[in-house]
């Protein structure tokens, strides 16, 4: 498993990190014992990053569980990253606020059964509460010693730049944003301002949530409390439309020994420092642990296949983007 420094936050993990984000209740149920063993193989193959969130329901204490041996007696051989700064079923979902944040870390550290966290990350930007504050915050998490490293997840540059910006500046050295091929909107923003910042870019929804993984039908049928089953890029003509691209994708993988999630990991970590990929099953992540290379001409390939694509959102605090 290749690694990478994330940005400048010195921090050493897999190119490739593990998300909870398919444990949180927006994707159907799971069996935990099978998503624990999937944690635990991720871990075996070299996967060294784990991603996850408040948000996500009983994920942070799944996580705990699962590599409850390494966090207690090899702490520095896994990275945890967790997100906070939302709180679902509130009038204010999206909460930045110093006494939010606050609960919600300190929360995070009792799920996981921690002392501090490698990584913690604002989930989704708060326009209500002023940039200074969040960032005062995240700093004094620092100080304390609850957190090591600070990031934002879901930011644009503006938003970057206003809390990079303040009295505090640079505090926040990570960005978490969503990337794949059918969704590459952050190549416009942020990624620009993330290179130039020298920031640690991690792209969620690798495989566009489910979409890449060549397991995806026209008939698929989604739980009803999968968010996908409301969102109009998983049924009907959009899905048909972007599968037909799949099945090309997955040609131009075959002729490169590799999978089509494979190929889709592959293309995230030529433009992003760190792919997430979510496993509910060991077998899952370890056809996701790929080490395939695109060359610039695999690039212009892959992107001369998309180029009729249909855009591709995902799930947000309020509903579906």
């Amino acid at each position: 498993m290749r690694t990478t420094t994330l940005g400048r936050s010195g921090l050493e993990v897999s190119r490739i990190a593990f998300g909870t984000g398919g444990f949180g209740g927006q994707w159907g149920g799971f069996d935990e014992d099978t998503a624990i063993a999937a944690i635990r193989r991720a871990h075996e193959l070299g996967i060294t990053l784990f991603d996850t969130a408040r948000a996500y329901g009983t994920a942070e204490a799944l996580l705990g569980k699962a590599l409850r041996s390494e966090l207690d007696h090899r702490r520095d051989s896994v990275v945890i990253a967790t997100k906070g700064g939302t709180n679902p079923g509130s009038e204010r979902i999206r909460d930045s606020r110093r006494a939010w944040l606050t609960q919600g870390v300190d929360e995070s550290l009792r799920a996981l059964g921690v002392d501090h966290l490698d990584l913690y990350q604002i989930h989704w930007p708060d326009p209500l509460t002023p940039a200074a504050e969040v960032a005062g915050t995240l700093r004094e998490f620092v100080d304390a010693g609850k957190i090591r490293h600070a990031g934002v997840s879901n930011y644009d540059s503006a938003q970057l730049s206003a809390v990079n910006e303040t009295a505090l500046n640079k505090t926040v050295e990570t960005v978490q944003v969503p990337y794949h091929l059918f969704r590459r909107g952050a190549e416009t923003d942020p990624l620009p301002y993330a290179r130039e910042h020298n920031l640690g870019v991690l792209a969620y929804s690798a495989l566009g949530s489910g979409l890449l993984t060549g397991s995806l039908t026209a008939e698929t049928a989604f739980d009803p409390s999968d968010w996908r089953s409301r969102s109009s890029a998983f049924r009907g003509d959009l899905l048909r439309h972007n599968l037909k691209i799949v099945d090309q994708l997955a040609a131009f993988a075959e002729d490169r020994g590799a999978a089509v999630s494979q190929l889709a990991i592959a293309w995230t970590l030529a433009k992003a420092d760190v792919a997430i990929v979510g496993a509910r099953r060991p077998a899952s992540i370890e056809k996701s642990a790929t080490d395939l290379q695109l060359t610039s001409a695999d690039l212009a390939e892959i992107d001369r296949i998309v180029a009729q694509a249909v855009a591709v959102g995902g799930a947000s605090p309020e509903g579906i983007d």
